[in-house]
């Protein structure tokens, strides 16, 4: 605390990301990055960015790498921003779209950055509870609502929304903003964007950072009607008009393109949460439907904290939260093959102990 800091400042409670400390032999399953690496082509053009144009501003409206996610996704480039990452994506959403005299509404198990941008901003929000098997009851949501943000898969918990609740929800509130996060819809969940082209009130936001393999990259983007993507440009041309460098344009335009390495490294995530869950099962923990690259679990005679406690001490980070419903739970990022094994080894120790 300061005599220095504004207002604002004291009254606001920071998002806590996923720890990243340097521990020998450290295998990090607590921050949803992927364990493949990004594709060598999406490398090779970051590289090739290392050059004496680096002295010269990078394109503010970054025009390929739009004209190649709109290409990609079978939209106009009009119907495309992008940002530095899908959290600054979000904070200029929040800024633009989703503060107004009706409540925001999202679940209150959720991704922890959306209260933290509503103390930001001064956006009044509504929590509705997700049911018994954390999935999101889209008659709760037909109430009054300024706008109305989920992901989809939800985070931490993974579970999906089928599609046809996504159109509900924009059905039941035509006059109010809907953002649908997809940052882990990849992993096997459907995608919205099919939807933006029957709903202008709908704003689906993805990142690269996990499917993509490029969470150092810092890319994100957000695909719309023309008329809310004019509105987060607004809000970035009066925050930081060049957002993106000219190696993240490059790497993110290069990833794009390769999607056979996209589709393959999937795959073998998707294979390798199969087997975790498989694993997780036969120890007795009981795992939530994941659509995502990681899982949420729990074991129903331990507590979170301990199992928690002695993975770290075996040099595994998981995650966990302090927090009504899930303090039991542990969300586990899906590793390499290698890395669930050891995993798996470590609960199996731990439960025997």
């Amino acid at each position: 605390m300061s005599r220095l800091w504004s207002d604002l400042t004291h009254t606001l409670s920071p998002y806590v990301p996923g720890e990243q400390p340097r521990i020998p032999g450290l295998i990090k399953l607590n921050t949803n990055e992927s364990p493949l690496g990004p594709s060598p082509k999406a490398l090779a053009a970051i590289a090739a960015q290392a050059t004496d144009d680096l002295r010269l501003y990078p394109d503010p409206e970054a025009t390929e790498l739009r004209k190649t996610l709109a290409a990609y996704h079978g939209l106009d480039p009009s119907q495309v921003f992008v940002g530095n990452g899908s959290d600054e994506v979000l904070a200029h959403a929040f800024a633009a779209l989703l503060k107004h005299d009706a409540p925001l509404l999202f679940p209150d198990i959720t991704y922890s950055f959306y209260p933290v941008y509503c103390r930001l901003y001064g956006i009044e929000a509504q929590t509705i509870p997700l049911d018994e098997a954390f999935q999101v009851r889209v008659a709760d949501y037909r109430r009054r609502a300024g706008a109305i943000i989920l992901p989809n898969p939800n985070a931490p918990t993974g579970v999906a929304m089928p599609l046809s609740d996504i159109e509900t929800l924009l059905k039941d509130h035509p006059d109010a903003p809907v953002v649908i996060d997809e940052a882990y819809v990849d992993f096997g969940a459907d995608t919205a964007i099919p939807l933006i082209a029957s709903h202008d009130n709908l704003l689906v936001v993805r990142t690269f950072s996990k499917s993509r393999a490029l969470a150092g990259l810092r890319v994100g983007y957000a695909l719309a009607h023309p008329t809310l993507i004019q509105a987060l440009t607004r809000v970035k041309d009066s925050f930081n008009s060049y957002p993106l460098g000219r190696p993240a344009q490059a790497g993110a335009i290069a990833s794009v393109l390769d999607e056979g390495y996209f589709r393959e490294t999937l795959a073998a995530i998707t294979a390798t949460r199969v087997r975790m869950v498989e694993g997780l099962t036969a120890l007795g923990f009981e795992t939530l439907p994941s659509s995502a690259n990681f899982v949420f679990t729990r074991h129903p005679n331990h507590s979170g904290a301990a199992l928690a406690a002695a993975l770290r001490e075996r040099a595994i980070l998981v995650r966990r939260w302090d927090a009504p419903r899930i303090g039991d739970y542990l969300r586990i990022t899906v590793g390499t093959e290698a890395q669930t094994e050891k995993l798996l080894t470590a609960l199996t120790e731990t439960l025997n102990a």
